[in-house]
């Protein structure tokens, strides 16, 4: 019968067994483990790794099961390494235009009938432009062989077979006999192979890594091409153990950070059919326990008086030694872990009983060298080494679940990790994919719950159909079985409160998607009213969900990187066990040909820059209106890195191998996102000199512990970083949180030249956090005279005469009553890209020649800044490709990448002997009424035209500007086709 006596120790009993407090601490001794990995191979009586070369045959009809081919030697002319994947060793099918990719975004999944990829549907140049594709696709059956031999001292022992890592079913044959079936995507594969004969057996392994039943979502990242998740083979551990007929077969460590102790259910194996009796141990603490003829359960509570608290500031990790002895009974197992707490009180996450703030970034598992993800600890430190660099302290994980070694990176530099159990899904009626969700998360928890890193778990990235109804269930059923965590049943799509608006959540908190993000809260606002309207009347945590999504430029040097050659930040393997690289930019080189034929390619990496700049700009408001919502527990960014599918969503500061861009360092980001940053609210980036700043001081602080007798201290600062004003804020204490007022800055602007731009500094004298905010200040009113060797005219009738005439004139160009979205500038970046959104915006910023003396009297860098956004409303960028390609702009909008159309809004050139400016920006008299920025700009392009510096370099025919104005606001029609009719475009959509 199963073991109902659960017999602990307290403390006291402990300490009086053993005699005197002192031997606490030589028994249990402070055990850190901060660095150090985990033993890779399970302790235990004995391990056979079955890493090297394998028999291996294809199966693409799928007819090996029911032929028995489990039963015959495998020819030994095919083989195979593993750990290691089919697809980077040869294997597989070619990718062909209509390889049917697991993919439903972006909609049009039959690219290759479009005319403009009809170059890349070619046998050798075969190029996809939605995804990073694959060197080789193959969704079906494949099988490995080889054979085993057991050893003689395992005779009597029954046998386990691990599988680290494998997708998606997997059915494992001893000899001639099916062992058992496992088709989890989010923990081990293990097959209890019971006792068997010492000497030599056939191991063969089934693997269908085809969609299975119930269907899954096909953009969730653990099934997707999207970023490689379609693999087949096995990776990380392939091993064989023994162990005693009666084992411990798990063990869940539950730590009491107020008793300093940690109870431990484990769980009993038993194959020998036959009830019996034993002792569980570690230490010198002994526990009696019983099983019946399948197995048992016990408890043992291990007091620590020494343990120190794990966190991002304190990674200290405990290690223990269970001993299970009896009849049949001679197994140990370590277990590492945590004393850590996490749980909830009204808004906000106490972790360790102190307020927690995650500032996280999204992961979808991309791993363009090998397909899989990395099974190995020094590749997760690496990556979560770098997150560290940038202010972060976690990593969601959207749809999938990482390897272990990822956990054990995170316990050891003080990561917090959220996976999910591989879903972005629908939910039907029957109840069929709540039932792969609860198995998967009771594998999901067994393989990982230990980890102290794992201290938030997602049920799902935002489900649809009958999710409301379903997920509560879930949130209950395992916040009772195991809390050591939070939960969450949706990511970004959450199940509204079971007893209706107003009553509580089933989830322990909730990821707030579009409501609470976005321009609404910048520039001094915050998210606290939406925040309010979502959580209806009731306390929740919460944080943001995928903020950002601004995207930049890409640079086409990535192209290289795609070879496996070089070094790697994060991938220090290279290529790992594979023969080649995994994916291929096929959607890159895509872009950088459209770039190329839109004669912009020679920009790539000016045009990179300066979109990314503006994508840093955008990122920093989001963040600080996220920090300035105090009742936030903290936030998900997407990303920290590109994202390969989806036609490419380069969302991310650094590139899809975690390497940086250029355009940002590490320690400029973490001066607004980090432990402490501080923070203003004003609303306004642009002044006169008749204005006042004035702006309110706060911080958000969540470092190890509060800051004493701290005077923040303000700066302005002109352009060359010279003091033009200064002063300090009240000394103070700072507590942990956020929302604490520092103070009011203020300061007159009268006698600041103008135009200028300068930086307000806020910094906590005495330590190394600050934080700076552009701003700009014009004149309160400029003369805006024309001049008399200048027309300005908006009539190019009257434009083309005058340039005929050897004359100089500012055209202004106008824009339609009814401007196309086609070339509507925008005030943020595109959200993704238009091959995925064709019916969106397509701005990713402005590339500014910031030397042209045509900008000497307007301040600006080379790149889109606040200024800048004050213009773009209603605004429209000219069309530059009917003009000659060596005709370069002053301001030049940039274009999606999947268009790369050249544009402008300020360009200059000469027509015989006439000069001719040419502008889409409204610099009319009446467009520069009450806009100190646009007549700031008029006025430094007249004094530009008046000057002798007003020398154009190109020429260009007035027949070519007539030909030319008529279509200057026209973009060419790209061809789309209707998605396929099983294309789900948002899983919302789906009926049930």
């Amino acid at each position: 019968m199963n073991n109902s006596n659960k017999v602990s120790i307290s403390r006291r009993a402990f300490l009086a067994t053993a005699g005197l407090t002192a031997i606490a601490a030589t028994v249990y001794p402070k055990t850190m483990l901060i660095a150090k990995a985990t033993p890779v191979s399970p302790l235990g009586p004995g391990t056979i790794s079955l890493a090297g070369s394998w028999r291996f045959v294809l199966d693409r009809d799928d007819e090996g099961s029911n032929a028995g081919w489990f039963k015959t030697n495998f020819s030994a002319s095919y083989n195979i390494s593993l750990p290691g994947i089919l697809q980077t060793q040869g294997f597989g099918d070619e990718i062909r235009a209509d390889t049917k990719f697991v993919a439903a975004l972006p909609r049009d999944m039959r690219w290759y009938l479009l005319p403009q990829y009809k170059p890349y549907t070619v046998p050798g140049n075969i190029q996809v432009p939605y995804l990073s594709q694959p060197v080789r696709h193959y969704l079906g059956v494949a099988w490995y062989q080889r054979d085993i031999d057991i050893p003689a001292d395992w005779a009597g022992k029954r046998i386990e077979l691990f599988l680290e890592r494998t997708r998606w079913q997997t059915d494992v044959y001893i000899n001639d006999n099916l062992i058992g079936s496992n088709r989890s995507l989010v923990a081990p594969h293990e097959f209890d192979l019971g006792i068997i004969k010492a000497g030599r057996h056939r191991l063969t392994i089934r693997i269908d890594n085809r969609m299975l039943t119930p269907a899954y979502r096909p953009d969730g990242h653990a099934v997707s091409d999207a970023e490689g998740s379609t693999w087949n083979g096995v990776v990380g551990r392939i091993e064989l153990s023994a162990t005693s007929p009666v084992w411990i077969a798990d063990a869940k460590v539950f730590p009491n950070i107020t008793n300093k102790s940690a109870l431990i259910h484990v769980s009993i194996g038993n194959v020998t059919g036959k009830a019996g009796t034993g002792t569980l141990s570690t230490g010198t603490v002994f526990v009696p326990v019983t099983w019946d003829e399948s197995g048992g359960k016990a408890t043992i509570n291990v007091p620590l008086p020494n343990a120190g608290l794990w966190s991002e500031f304190t990674p200290e990790l405990q290690q223990l030694s269970l001993t299970l002895s009896g009849q049949q009974a001679d197994h140990r197992r370590s277990v590492t872990f945590g004393m850590r707490e996490i749980k909830t009180a009204g808004n906000q996450v106490l972790l360790n009983e102190e307020r927690f703030q995650l500032r996280a970034t999204h992961d979808g598992g991309g791993f363009p060298l090998t397909g899989y993800p990395a099974t190995d600890v020094a590749t997760w430190k690496k990556i979560i080494g770098i997150c560290k660099t940038w202010g972060l302290n976690g990593m969601r994980f959207h749809s999938w679940c990482p390897p272990e070694a990822a956990f054990i990176a995170g316990d050891e530099l003080g990561f917090y990790l959220q996976p999910e159990c591989g879903m972005w899904n629908a939910f039907d009626s029957d109840g069929k994919m709540l039932t792969v969700l609860t198995d998967e998360t009771e594998r999901l928890l067994k393989a990982y719950g230990n980890h102290p890193s794992f201290i938030m778990l997602g049920a799902t990235n935002e489900p649809a159909g009958n999710y409301a109804k379903q997920l509560p269930s879930w949130d209950k059923t395992w916040r009772e079985a195991d809390p050591r965590r939070l939960y969450t049943d949706g990511t970004g799509r959450f199940a509204p409160p079971p007893e209706g608006r107003g009553k509580p959540y089933a989830a322990d908190f909730l990821i707030t998607g579009s409501p609470a993000r976005g321009p609404k809260g910048w520039f001094g606002s915050d998210y606290e009213e939406s925040l309010r309207n979502i959580r209806g009347g009731v306390t929740i945590p919460c944080f943001g969900h995928e903020i950002g999504q601004y995207c930049a430029y890409p640079d086409f040097g990535i192209i290289e990187k795609f070879e496996g050659k070089g070094k790697y930040d994060a991938f220090p393997d290279g290529i790992g066990l594979g023969k080649v690289p995994y994916m291929h930019p096929g959607n890159y080189i895509i872009m950088r040909d459209g770039a190329r034929t839109h004669s912009i390619l020679k920009q790539n990496k000016a045009l990179a820059h300066a979109s990314g700049r503006f994508q840093v700009a955008c990122y920093k408001e989001e963040i600080e209106a996220l920090l300035r919502t105090s009742s936030y527990s903290g936030y998900q960014l997407l990303d920290l890195h590109d994202y390969l599918g989806q036609g490419g969503a380069l969302i991310g500061m650094l590139d899809a191998f975690w390497e940086e861009k250029g355009y940002i360092t590490a320690e400029e980001f973490k001066h607004f996102n980090n432990t402490t940053v501080p923070l203003i609210r004003l609303k306004d980036r642009v002044f006169t000199t008749v204005d006042s700043l004035a702006a309110s001081a706060e911080v958000t602080h969540y470092g190890p512990e509060p800051l004493k007798e701290i005077t923040p201290q303000w700066l302005i600062l002109n352009s060359n970083a010279k003091v033009m004003m200064s002063g300090n804020l009240p000394t103070c204490n700072i507590a942990r949180g956020s929302g604490q007022v520092l103070g009011t800055i203020s300061a007159s602007l009268s006698n600041l030249p103008a135009p200028a731009v300068y930086s307000l500094v806020l910094k906590l004298a005495g330590t190394d956090f600050s934080n700076n905010w552009k701003f700009w200040v014009y004149p309160e009113t400029i003369r805006n005279e024309m001049p008399k060797n200048v027309l300005v005219t908006s009539s190019w009738e009257e434009a083309k005469t005058h340039v005929a005439k050897g004359n100089k004139v500012l055209f202004l160009s106008g824009a339609p009553e009814n401007p196309p979205i086609d070339l509507a500038l925008t005030t943020t970046p595109i959200f993704w890209n238009r091959l995925m959104n064709p019916n969106r915006t397509w701005m990713i910023g402005l590339l500014n020649n910031a030397k042209h003396n045509a900008l000497a009297g307007f301040p600006t860098e080379d790149c889109c800044d606040w200024q800048w956004v004050s213009l773009l409303p209603r605004t429209v960028a000219m069309n530059m490709s009917a003009l000659p390609p060596t005709l370069a702009s002053v301001v030049q909008p940039i274009d999606d990448w999947n268009r790369n159309l050249r544009l402008s809004m300020l360009f200059e050139c000469h027509v015989g002997a006439g000069k001719l400016m040419v502008t889409s920006f409204d610099l009319s008299d009446k467009g520069i009424e009450q806009r100190p920025v646009a007549a700031s700009l008029r006025k430094s392009v007249l004094d530009y035209m008046t000057s002798a510096k007003f020398k154009p370099q190109i020429e260009v025919t007035i027949t070519e500007l007539d030909a030319w104005l008529p279509s200057r606001y026209v973009a060419p029609v790209i061809p789309s086709s209707p998605p396929a009719l099983n294309d789900v475009a948002d899983p919302g959509q789906v009926k049930q």
